[in-house]
């Protein structure tokens, strides 16, 4: 995301169009909701919802990758939020805690989707 008025980008890692739905909850809700992430980078993605958290707090989260075989799931934190009413409305979640393996396949699939960009 670029700084409106310097047009300076603010994102630490660059992100790759990433459409699949990820299940995730927040302390007070038992069950999972579901929606489509936009986009993902190593260090989050971006939940298309008309029903976005409030900045700061905390999200549980798990989606699986395109072939399904393996789950990804950790904690993030919503550190913007795009109001209902936008364009595309949702959050952006920053991953905070998850397990080296999740870390490991973030890592790879962006690095896959990011070298199919490179090849149009």
């Amino acid at each position: 995301m670029a700084n409106p008025e310097t047009g300076i980008e603010q994102r630490r890692s660059p992100r790759v169009e990433f459409n699949l739905l990820v299940q995730y909850r927040f302390d007070t809700f038992d069950e999972f909701m579901s929606e489509y992430a936009a986009d993902l980078s190593v260090g989050g993605l971006f939940i298309e919802t008309d029903e976005p958290r409030n900045v700061g707090d905390v999200i549980y989260l798990q989606f699986a990758l395109r072939d399904g075989t393996q789950l990804i799931e950790g904690l993030g934190r919503v550190a913007r939020v795009v109001p209902p009413g936008s364009e595309h409305p949702g959050m952006g979640i920053e991953f905070v805690n998850m397990d080296g393996d999740s870390q490991d396949l973030v890592h790879a699939a962006v690095q896959e989707l990011t070298m199919d960009l490179d090849k149009i």
